[in-house]
Order: structure tokens, then C-alpha cells, then sequence
């Protein structure tokens, strides 16, 4: 598979959000806002990248018997620098997304990408996977999150789109309104493929 389509599969048919159904945790939490949703993303796609190289450098030395537990240990080490370092510099960002950054560690398109891509991969092509994976997946929260704070406030990245008269629909930034924002993208993403696979 060339490096350019390694890298889009993670964008549509394979997106871990949209398409595999993966990582629900944090795509429901967070995307009550797109600085959120943004945030949550760019953090997993660094833990992804990081620890798919990482991966695909030591796979050789090992061992089959322990690779999972060895893949958690790597995957710990990459959320704990980026834990760190949004404590650091951008502590609303940290504050808001909370439990959520500790949990990449159990986020299983990581750990996924990790076992079936990465461990058996070269570092070149491993790294072109974790950034079309952590793009898919980023796009995805952006995608869910902009509908939600859209429809639940009114507006995008904190901008107000829909005008001063606009009544936001509450049950967006609730809980409720997540599973519904991301059934309808699902189910839209569902048809466009439907009839592209009709027309192609």
C-alpha cells in the first residue's frame, strides 16, 4: 500500500471515529465544544505518532509474550509528556478536558494501531499510519463538535454564527444530545457511501 494511501484510510473508510466506531469515550465527553474536540484530538494523534514510532523501532526486540503490556508502558510514557506539558502551557485546555488526557492510555485506537499496524510495520510507514489515523480521528471529534456547539450555543470555536436571536437547542451540550449528533453524522456518512458505491 503506497504511503498516500496509508495515510487517507484514516480519514474516511477507516476513520476510528466515524467509520470503526472506535474511541467513543472521549468523542462523547469532549465535544460539547471544538476547542475541546480540537484539543482532545491533536493530544491522542502525538500519543498515536509517538507511539507508533516507538513501537515499530523496538518490535524486533519484544517479545511476543509481553508486547501488550510493553505497548502500554510506551503509549503510558507519551500521555504522561502530554499530560505534562498541557499543564504546562494551556491549563484551561487541561483543566477542561480533565480525566479524559490521562485516558488516552486506554484508548483503543492506540493500542489498536499499535498491534496491528505498528508492530508489524516499519517506522516510515508506522508514522504515516499514526498521523492518518490521529487526523481521521481528530476530524471526527471536529466534526461531532461542531454540530454540537453549534446547535447547543449557537456557535463554532466560541464565535457566534447563528446570531443573537438564535435559541440554542440545550439537549446538545447534554449527554443525550451526543449520541444523537453523532447517529445522524454516522447515518450521513453511511449514505454517501451507499451511493458512492451505487454510482462507482
Amino acid at each position: 500500500m503506497s504511503a498516500w494511501k496509508e495515510f487517507t484510510k484514516g480519514l474516511w473508510d477507516q476513520n476510528p471515529t466515524l467509520r470503526l466506531i472506535l474511541g467513543m469515550c472521549p468523542t462523547l465527553a469532549v465535544t460539547t465544544s471544538a476547542n475541546d474536540a480540537f484539543g482532545m484530538g491533536i493530544s491522542a494523534t502525538f500519543v498515536l505518532v509517538a507511539s507508533n514510532v516507538a513501537i515499530s523501532a523496538l518490535r524486533k526486540m519484544i517479545p511476543d509474550s509481553v508486547r501488550l503490556p510493553a505497548f502500554i508502558v510506551v503509549i503510558a510514557t507519551f500521555v504522561t509528556v502530554v499530560d505534562l506539558l498541557m499543564k504546562a502551557y494551556t491549563p484551561e485546555l487541561y483543566k477542561s478536558l480533565g480525566i479524559f488526557i490521562p485516558l488516552i492510555v486506554v484508548n483503543c485506537i492506540i493500542l489498536g494501531r499499535a498491534e496491528a499496524f505498528a508492530f508489524k510495520n516499519n517506522i516510515g510507514m508506522s508514522l504515516i499510519d499514526g498521523l492518518g489515523m490521529g487526523t481521521g480521528f481528530t476530524l471526527g471529534l471536529l466534526t461531532v463538535a461542531s454540530v454540537r456547539e453549534l446547535l447547543g450555543n449557537g456557535t463554532v470555536f466560541g464565535m457566534s454564527l447563528m446570531g443573537s436571536g438564535y435559541e440554542p437547542i440545550l439537549v446538545f451540550v447534554l449527554p443525550p444530545g451526543a449520541f444523537m449528533a453523532l447517529g445522524c453524522i454516522i447515518a450521513g456518512m453511511n449514505k454517501l457511501e451507499l451511493r458512492r458505491k451505487a454510482n462507482g
